[in-house]
């Protein structure tokens, strides 16, 4: 039954609904009332983007989402959520002892926001100027792709936007992450398929598609209602989506992805920069965090001990 050694390891039987589905969960994190007190201290600070890795104007360039990443790196309440037990124990039980994060990601959906596409990540060279891969697997690796970790910040319900997944779609890539998208910041928000608003944050995500006559089976797609600060985990390759925010409340629906790798992959291996959703920033203030294990490779980057004034919160009983 998991890892006697970590607390919240997944069972055995966890274990193989997870690797059955593609996903578990949701798993409770923290109360509705703490999250909701945690969030409103926290929003001033993600305002104030002038320690963040990839905000403040240095090195970034263009209008873009990079400013809702990696703020666990000058965020002390992000630094400490991404290594909560209640977390790592279950994502080493898929991932084996030795594991990082290596990118943190906002998503909020404002009233009236369109939903999400069906898609899958493998390597992330989806949205990627340079097309080059951001993480690669070793050469033995039977699969690729990411864990992420979904927090939900706020309630996620379905008229609020939440999360659909299609079980079992994790094992085969229906896209092609070699292939070009392109962008239109003017599409957002001015998309429908199948009757449904839905985008890729000013992408098309079905120019990725092996087969452009491909369609998901939404049949089989299940929503994924969540309570305020509850999470949920899956693979990035598997295909999932949101719902339109449909207005029926003032209140923003946010996310917060952390994703997770073993020690092993390599992250950003052949690019200094970042250049997704029209805009480029510098990795040269970037860093993984090892949240569990030890790293025994030394072909990543990892942020020191201390970032922005803070102890970086890596457990003591992770050896």
């Amino acid at each position: 039954m998991g890892d006697p050694g970590r607390e919240f390891s997944l069972t055995d039987a966890q274990l193989a609904q997870f690797h059955r589905d593609g996903f578990i969960g949701p798993f409770d994190l923290y109360e509705p009332e703490q999250m909701e007190q945690d969030l409103r201290a926290l929003r001033p600070k993600l305002l104030n983007t002038k320690k963040a890795v990839y905000g403040g104007g240095d090195g970034v360039s263009g209008v873009t989402n990079l400013a809702n990443y990696d703020r666990h790196l000058d965020v002390e309440f992000l630094a400490r959520h991404i290594v909560r037990p209640e977390i790592t124990d279950r994502v080493a039980s898929i991932l084996g002892p030795d594991v990082l994060c290596w990118r943190t990601e906002f998503f909020p959906k404002y009233p009236g926001d369109e939903g999400t596409d069906w898609h899958q990540a493998d390597n992330f060279a989806n949205v990627a100027g340079s097309k080059q891969p951001q993480i690669e697997w070793p050469n033995d690796a039977e699969f690729g792709g990411t864990i992420t970790v979904w927090t939900a910040f706020t309630p996620a319900t379905v008229e609020m936007g939440c999360l659909q997944f299609i079980p079992g779609t994790h094992d085969v890539m229906n896209y092609d992450e070699t292939k070009t998208m392109d962008y239109d910041p003017e599409a957002i928000n001015n998309r429908e398929k199948a009757g449904v608003r839905r985008g890729f944050f000013g992408y098309d995500y079905r120019q990725l598609q092996k087969d452009p006559d491909w369609e998901p089976d939404e049949s089989r797609a299940v929503s994924q209602v969540m309570r305020q600060g509850q999470f949920i985990i899956f693979w990035s390759t598997l295909m999932h989506a949101s719902h339109p925010h449909a207005g029926l409340t003032d209140q923003m629906r946010l996310g917060f992805a952390a994703r997770y790798l073993p020690t092993s992959v390599r992250v950003y291996p052949y690019s200094n920069g970042l250049e997704e959703f029209g805009g480029t920033a510098s990795l040269e203030r970037f860093g993984n965090v090892l949240v569990s294990g030890q790293d025994t490779f030394g072909h990543n980057k990892f942020v020191d001990e201390t970032v922005n004034g803070f102890r970086f919160p890596v457990p003591g009983r992770v050896s």
